[in-house]
């Protein structure tokens, strides 16, 4: 049997995991970016007094890369309080987390380290190691050479070439460079078709330098474009008469597509049905995949109330991922039924509206005798207020106590108040939820949640996922 003291410790760091997934710091629709940032940094703070090994291991689950980056700076500010060992199993998921994050997040990172004075050893050994697996550093010194270049002076590394250190530290001192890149950005300056050789970011600025029209501008650039800025300007670009600017949604992450879905007009998605529909269970299946069919009959409530607006800075992202949900649930299970709060039936229409009867849903829910319950809301139950809780501590208690019916709850919004997500009921497991594309990892996360295994579990299910992590990573050199 588990302590008090590890049933506590195994609460908080499922608490500590449930933000780290949903919260970015960024103002959701119940509170603002201030206390956002402030209940998260308590708890990066508390985590890392309190379970050092187990905060480092979290960067090996399925976290947002906002708290990812967080948990490597404090890590890499406190090298000190660490032990010998410590250090070595924190340097190791450390760069594995780093190789897993986007470059501009990453040398966002370095920037902070720097303003903060961490430039131990350890830290730059990390930055070098870090930027000497990049790809192509010639691109890294086009699109973020200031990143690059603060980086280079923290770490007293050189460039990689003599080359490459001109272009970082005094770009147009030399006359002419032998990587085309670099050249390309050099003509750029009073060139119009060198433009068009540069990443699209690097050259808009150029564009509007030279005065360019900005529909002859996307249209030219558009093979530059990465997939998923060819989706953000997709709308603008036809605006003002660019064609070429047309998203491949086949292969689009879920989630994401599911959020492009939403930002479409009415019209647009039922003139478009088709297409997107089978775009979107076309990448429900590329996620299940192998599990596709296997989890029986299921079925989920779908929060749709209008608080899944989410805010400004994160446009509809709850719902959004609940409407991946519904389809990658679609994909997993072998019998499907879908109940969203408002009522509607066509998930392809769905949009933030009304208030969030979830209790009322979940009483329908049951009826049709599912082996899996999965909930996908914000945790506001409110119309009435409290029906939900009571209905599933009804359920657990007296009408299904040997749990013939499996009950998750998964939530896309930190309570900032709370310093979680928010929960329905006691008697149900919650898991924070960033991407649908997690979903299968976080409902057997939940099953610590639900308090029937105990802190010894838990470590060495986030022993194995850091095992596995570190295992690929290493993989992935050695290749």
């Amino acid at each position: 049997m588990d302590s008090y003291g590890d049933l506590i410790a195994a609460d908080d760091v499922l608490l500590f995991v449930n933000a780290a997934i949903t919260s970015t710091g960024q103002r959701e629709f119940h509170s603002d970016a201030g206390e956002q940032r402030l209940s998260l940094d308590f708890l990066h703070a508390y985590m890392l007094v309190n379970y050092r090994d187990l905060y480092a291991r979290v960067l090996a689950l399925d976290i947002n890369d906002h708290n990812a980056a967080l948990i490597v700076q404090r890590l890499l500010e406190t090298a000190g309080e660490a032990t010998a060992e410590q250090r070595r199993t924190e340097g190791r998921l450390i760069a594995c987390r780093l190789a897993m994050l986007p470059p501009q997040r990453v040398y966002r990172l370095f920037d902070a380290l720097r303003r903060a004075g961490v430039n131990n050893r350890r830290t730059r050994a990390i930055m070098r190691d870090w930027l000497s697996a990049r790809p192509d550093l010639a691109f890294d010194a086009v699109k973020y050479r200031n990143g690059l270049k603060r980086a280079l002076r923290h770490a007293h590394l050189a460039p990689a070439s003599e080359e490459l250190g001109t272009f970082v530290f005094a770009p147009l001192t030399r006359k002419h460079y032998t990587t085309p890149l670099l050249d390309a950005w050099r003509r750029a300056h009073y060139e119009q078709a060198a433009v068009y050789e540069l990443p699209y970011t690097v050259a808009e600025g150029f564009a509007a330098q030279h005065g360019i029209p900005r529909d002859v501008f996307l249209e030219r650039i558009a093979p530059r474009m990465t997939r998923l800025e060819t989706l953000r300007l997709q709308d603008s670009a036809h605006t003002v008469g660019a064609t070429a600017a047309q998203a491949d949604l086949a292969g689009m992450p879920l989630t994401r597509l599911a959020t492009y879905v939403l930002s479409l007009p009415v019209e647009d998605r039922l003139s478009r049905r088709a297409e997107l529909t089978h775009t979107l269970e076309s990448a429900a299946r590329r996620v299940a995949g192998a599990h596709r069919g296997t989890w029986g009959k299921v079925t989920a409530v779908l929060d749709d109330s209008f608080s899944t607006f989410g805010s400004v800075h994160k446009r509809r992202r709850p719902l959004a991922v609940a409407l991946a949900c519904h389809y990658l649930l679609a994909a997993l299970a072998d019998d499907y039924t879908g109940l969203w709060t408002s009522g509607r039936t066509d998930a392809l229409l769905a949009r933030p509206y009304g208030p969030t009867p979830v209790g009322r849903r979940i009483l329908d829910a049951l009826e049709t005798t599912p082996s899996r319950l999965v909930i996908v809301s914000d945790g506001w139950d409110n119309a009435p207020p409290g029906l939900a809780a009571e209905v599933l501590r009804i359920w657990r208690t007296r009408l299904d106590p040997r749990r013939r019916t499996s009950i998750v709850h998964l939530n896309p919004v930190y309570d900032a108040a709370d310093f979680d997500v928010r929960r329905l009921s006691a008697t149900v497991p919650t898991a924070g939820i960033r991407d649908a594309e997690d979903l299968p990892a976080l409902v057997e996360l939940a099953q610590f949640a639900e308090g029937r295994t105990g802190l010894a579990e838990l470590i060495t299910y986030m022993d194995t996922r850091a095992a596995r992590m570190t295992r690929g990573h290493d993989g992935e050199r050695a290749r």
